[in-house]
């Protein structure tokens, strides 16, 4: 998971950085609103952790900016401001939740986790087709297909598939994959994300002569279609 750190106070970021790199993360870490918000506008992150009081733009206005922009980045607020009005104004803002300090770091991490999680499986369930381009995944009836040619996909790939369809040009982490194909919310330290991977490739890829799920090195791997990066 790619998480955004925007807390001013250098000793009590070192720590979630710190905790959160041991669980497995990637963290980035900002000091000001300003740079924050130039962050999110450039880069893609799996959730954002927001104190309110920083310096340069304060956490609400940052978090109104970003809403506003349409980035939908899942945020935290993790502030000293823990009155039932602060909470409201933090939520009403465009947060997605809102901890209090002091706090448990095993809580911390279980919410930033269940943040990228709903974030992730978040589905828009008006339709049962779901494409890219000339892929298209029917969730009904449990097919796939490119160029009207069916796809044998096994289970686990099917899910891989449709999980990188819901997010196009997004970076989709391992830790994300584990969770969202395997339900596992740690690191086994297997290949077997990267087996499928490549398994989803041949059917998905070389039949066609092209690339469609490109790899993000050290990060992860997104759909994309090469010419289209911006």
């Amino acid at each position: 998971m790619r998480v955004l750190l925007v807390e001013d106070d250098t000793s009590l970021s070192s720590f979630v950085e710190k905790g959160l790199r041991e669980a497995g993360h990637q963290v980035e870490v900002t000091d000001n609103g300003k740079h924050a918000l130039t962050l999110c506008m450039a880069e893609s992150y799996d959730v954002a952790i927001v104190d309110r009081m920083l310096p340069r733009l304060d956490g609400l206005s940052l978090v109104k900016a970003l809403r506003a922009a349409q980035v939908g980045t899942p945020i935290l607020f993790l502030t000293a401001l823990g009155g039932v009005d602060d909470r409201v104004q933090g939520l009403e803002a465009g947060g997605d939740d809102y901890l209090t300090k002091p706090f448990a770091f095993s809580e911390l991490l279980a919410r930033v986790t269940a943040l990228s999680r709903r974030a992730v499986l978040k589905t828009t369930e008006a339709s049962p087709q779901i494409s890219y381009g000339d892929v298209i995944l029917n969730l009904f009836e449990h097919s796939a297909t490119r160029q009207g040619q069916s796809l044998d996909l096994q289970p686990k790939e099917f899910r891989i598939l449709e999980l990188f369809l819901r997010h196009p040009g997004r970076v989709i982490t391992r830790t994300m994959l584990l969770e969202h194909v395997w339900d596992i919310h740690f690191d086994p330290q297997t290949s077997v994300v990267e087996t499928h991977i490549s398994r989803l490739r041949n059917k998905l890829e070389k039949p066609f002569g092209d690339t469609l799920i490109q790899t993000v090195r050290g990060v992860g791997y997104k759909l994309e279609q090469k010419g289209e990066a911006k």
